[in-house]
């Protein structure tokens, strides 16, 4: 995986963050040199700079900007480090068309390497319940990146609610937005104490830990 870059998107609320956090761990273990960019200056909240300790301490390098919690809103240029040679690289995006804006400076430096774009889905939010609305969504971020989506991410959950019913009610969902849009499914994450009671492929099955804990959880 290394000289290998991989972007996150999605709507917030997606769990885009979770994902990007623990597939930073999960490559880290794999023997990869890790650099994981926090990319999202709209959105303050939930964002993958507040696991860097965490990640540090683990090994994995990460590049934080100036996120929408500061005056001047502004990306690290550290962020260039992710186009280098021997790289493993993780781009944590705002979580919005808007977001993905910040990915468009980059789009031709991210063209000249080998890249994912993966799209985050929470069935579960009204913004994207459908697959309509999510190919909508998708596609503004398309627009806004310059660059094209090329995997789909299942995260249908209600949060500690979360049934297997959710998770296998997304997996249909995606599926759809998959034959819709044309991008092929990669993930479907679910939380650990799922792992064995769900009927998935089981390369598609990204079992996490949580990370992005409420304040009130901490």
């Amino acid at each position: 995986m290394n000289d290998h870059l991989t972007i996150v998107t999605g709507h917030y609320g997606s769990g885009k963050t979770e994902f990007a956090v623990n597939l930073a761990f999960r490559l880290k273990r794999e023997g990869n040199a890790v650099t994981l960019a926090d990319l999202d200056i709209v959105n303050p909240y939930f964002c993958s700079r507040e696991r860097k300790e965490e990640m540090t301490s683990q090994g994995i390098r990460v590049i934080v900007s100036k996120g929408a919690d500061s005056d001047l809103p502004a990306i690290n240029p550290e962020v260039y480090a992710l186009f280098e040679a021997g790289v493993c690289g993780i781009i944590d995006a705002g979580g919005d068309a808007v977001g993905a804006q910040a990915l468009g400076r980059f789009s031709q430096k991210i063209k000249c390497i080998p890249y994912e774009l993966l799209c985050v889905v929470n069935f579960n939010r009204p913004e994207t319940n459908t697959p309509q609305k999510a190919e909508a969504y998708l596609r503004q971020i398309e627009y806004s990146s310059r660059l094209n989506a090329t995997g789909l991410v299942n995260n249908t959950h209600l949060d500690h609610q979360t049934t297997t019913h959710d998770i296998l009610r997304g997996a249909e969902l995606i599926e759809e937005l998959s034959k819709i849009t044309r991008v092929p499914v990669k993930y479907h994450m679910f939380e650990e104490r799922f792992s064995g009671r769900l009927e998935l492929p089981q390369a598609q099955q990204f079992p996490m830990q949580l990370y992005m804990k409420k304040p009130w959880e901490f």
